[in-house]
């Protein structure tokens, strides 16, 4: 699924650029697994989001410009009857069973 290798990129970036190994914009691109033009637009994407991330000509790496961290993940459990309930506005949580879910 797209939203596991984007979350498993997004890591990976904060890794690189955490540990100033990013490499220039084309290397970065291809750590990534991404072409350069994406890797621009998710640098920039970051920094809408207030994310300090600079580049270093000098250095030939992205930084961040004070300590800063990114944390992306999926967090997967079931919900007991009673927070399906409180989750679905009181409606009880057996109207959701698979077998009421596909009754024709």
């Amino acid at each position: 699924m797209k939203i596991f290798e984007y979350i498993e990129r997004i890591n990976l970036l904060h890794k690189l650029v955490k540990e100033r190994r990013t490499g220039n914009p084309e290397k970065f691109a291809q750590k990534l697994g991404v072409s350069t033009i994406r890797l621009y637009q998710l640098v920039e994407e970051l920094k809408v989001m207030q994310v300090p991330i600079g580049y270093s000509k000098k250095d030939k790496t992205y930084y961040y410009e004070f300590g800063f961290e990114i944390s992306a993940q999926l967090t997967f459990s079931p919900l007991c009857d009673k927070e399906l309930v409180e989750i679905n506005a009181g409606y009880e949580a057996r109207q959701y069973s698979l077998n009421n879910f596909f009754k024709l």
